[in-house]
């Protein structure tokens, strides 16, 4: 009996205090990130505490197997059954060391948690392998085998003692059998209350990175996993009535005057679209940020127009390929271009410029298989589309693809065979980690962000270049170009990830197109990349009927607004306040609220992701 109940109880302890030893090699991983926030110590140790009630939970669900074997062998002790166990232990301990790992590497570019959506990305391993620097890939390698390696031998040495010739004893077995599942699962929920437990259990602090260490790597994305499977069929951003919500959504869209401000000398002018990948505002300098990371793009303000309040819907490339060419806000749990069946009823910005006699052309230096960008672009209908493997094979790549300067020298130059009216875009990619960049990096401040700055001062170097070139091309006097963020990154500011200034972006009008009196001028007016359809087919005197999401920023009597997505809810910006929240968190996020607006706030905010999301499904 003592064997029994000893061998289940290490076993149980040993879960708790492995889940715990990855904890905190996630917080020595991280630990510059918390020096540069300044976290106290006390605050940093807690995570332990808060920690454990999640934990305990994850663990019961780890001893399911265990139990059985035990209870079998509180009757028999054949020897292959410690073997069983020690295989299912080694199992479970190098993938929960593989989530951990998987979420160090994770944390550092997108700031959350492993998740349904990440995981979807393991159909294409390349780009976590691409995505990382090889140093970083090694170390995380490294940590995976040696956390594995010590996990196996600390639990074969210390936790698990075979169990052999156990002195039989039939009332103990009834019994271990008849109140041991019960225990377990009251593990399982956390306790007797009402409500089971989750990873709001595990979250304390108002720092991000603090939570995302507390909470228990497997159990949140057993719940992410499950609970969004689950989602597909149903609405779980369900926070009204469908009429209360269409009808909120609606009056937000509902336009006075269907008129615009006319920016541009021509109707018909060829349109270059630059997607600048992970750019946040703080790379420029009139948008908050700190000054000589993009003084290209600062001259190109000259004789543009920057929009100083837009705000990327989504955190992901594909997300913002979605809101740039269909004018479809980004929503939590999945993305509308990896299911073809949902993006093919919303409409195309290429299609429709080539119905107005457009040739079109995408350009990207890098792999397009990425969260089925390549399906959406394909399915967009653009005339020619180039990613790594059409362009020369000469041109120098680093591990994620084509270096930025020779993508934009080579569509520079194509431009010139391609039939104008043109509609062409051309999608970034050095501002994406390794940060590999064939080029100097003279920025010695930015601290945790320093190669992200670094690389974003290469790309504004290979913007000068190309916009220096275009300048003695014959279609350059006939052509506006949108420089615009697919999403932002984090900044040298770390801004925490629910905050609106986490997700501003920027984006830019410029050409000898805009009208004299328009350059060098800056707009003000609050939106998101899916509001470019409509502000650009209003330049162009076409109808955006159709892309009822998007709204014409060039529309004085357009409502003034903007809304982001995170993992699992939203924010909405007004001009008097804005608010973020989350499902999983207990309580919103505030950020300079306006007391008088604050529930018409939230209810705006919640009914436009509850339509954004309903419509998703229905499509």
């Amino acid at each position: 009996m003592k064997q029994i109940l000893g061998s289940f109880f290490r076993q149980l302890l040993f879960w708790v205090l492995f889940f715990n030893v990855t904890r905190l090699v996630f917080i020595l991983y991280h630990f510059r990130l918390i020096r540069i926030e300044k976290i106290p110590f006390e605050e940093v140790v807690s995570v332990f505490y808060h920690a454990f009630k999640l934990d305990l939970a994850t663990a019961c669900y780890f001893m399911v197997l265990p139990f059985l074997l035990l209870v079998i062998q509180s009757l028999s002790t054949p020897r292959w059954l410690n073997l069983v166990n020690k295989g299912y232990a080694g199992l479970m301990i190098f993938f929960y060391s593989l989530t951990a790992a998987g979420e160090m590497g994770l944390y550092s570019e997108w700031k959350t948690k492993l998740n349904y959506k990440v995981i979807k990305y393991l159909s294409h391993p390349s780009e976590i392998y691409n995505s990382a620097g090889t140093a970083e890939f090694l170390i995380l390698l490294v940590l995976l085998l040696v956390m594995t390696a010590a996990g196996i031998v600390i639990y074969i040495r210390w936790f698990y003692p075979n169990l052999i010739h156990v002195k039989r004893s039939w009332w103990f077995s009834a019994l271990f059998l008849i109140v041991t599942p019960p225990l377990l699962f009251l593990g399982f929920r956390g306790g007797v209350q009402a409500i089971p437990i989750n990873q709001s259990e595990a979250i304390f602090s108002k720092r991000n990175i603090l939570n995302v260490a507390s909470v228990n790597n497997v159990f949140n994305l057993y719940i992410s996993v499950f609970e969004n499977l689950q989602n597909f069929g149903r609405n779980p951003y369900i926070f009204m009535d469908t009429a209360t919500s269409r009808s909120m959504v609606q009056k937000i869209y509902q336009v006075g005057k269907d008129t615009t401000i006319r920016i541009l000398t021509t109707s018909r002018p060829n349109v270059v679209i630059i997607l600048l990948e992970s750019w946040s505002a703080d790379l420029i300098e009139d948008l908050g940020g700190k000054p000589g990371i993009t003084p290209e793009f600062r001259k190109l303000q000259e004789r543009g127009i920057l929009f100083t309040r837009i705000y990327a819907s989504g955190s992901r490339s594909e997300q913002g390929m979605a809101s740039l060419f269909g004018g479809f806000p980004a929503h939590p749990i999945s993305c509308l271009t990896v299911q073809p069946d949902k993006y093919k009823k919303v409409p195309r910005l290429p299609e429709l410029l080539e119905q107005s006699g457009y040739t079109t052309a995408f350009y990207f230096g890098g792999q397009l298989i990425y969260g089925n960008i390549k399906g959406y672009i394909y399915y967009n209908g653009f005339d020619k589309i180039m990613e790594i493997y059409d362009f020369p094979n000469e041109l120098p790549r680093g591990k994620l693809g084509i270096h930025d300067e020779f993508t934009l020298g080579y569509m520079v130059d194509d431009l010139d065979t391609i039939r104008q009216p043109f509609f062409a875009t051309l999608f970034t990619v050095s501002t994406h980690s390794p940060w590999d960049q064939p080029y100097k990096k003279p920025l010695t401040w930015g601290d945790n962000e320093r190669e992200y700055i670094n690389a974003a001062f290469y790309t504004d170097h290979c913007l000068g270049e190309f916009f220096t070139k275009a300048a003695t091309k014959p279609w350059f006097d006939s052509t506006l170009f949108i420089l615009v963020a697919d999403h932002s990154h984090n900044s040298y500011y770390n801004w925490h990830p629910l905050s609106r200034e986490y997700h501003k972006i920027p984006m830019l009008f410029y050409g000898n197109v805009i009208r004299k009196e328009f350059r060098g001028t800056t707009w003000n007016k609050l939106g998101n990349q899916h509001d470019i359809p409509a502000t650009l087919l209003a330049q162009l005197d076409l109808t955006a009927r159709q892309f009822h999401w998007s709204k014409n920023l060039f529309n004085p009597f357009v409502s003034d607004f903007a809304y982001f997505t995170n993992e699992d809810g939203a924010g909405w910006i007004r001009p008097d306040g804005y608010f973020t929240f989350d499902k999983n968190l207990p309580y919103f996020y505030f950020f300079e609220p306006s007391e008088k607006r604050q529930d018409t706030l939230i209810q705006e905010g919640k009914a436009y992701l509850q339509e954004v999301f309903k419509e998703y499904l229905e499509d």
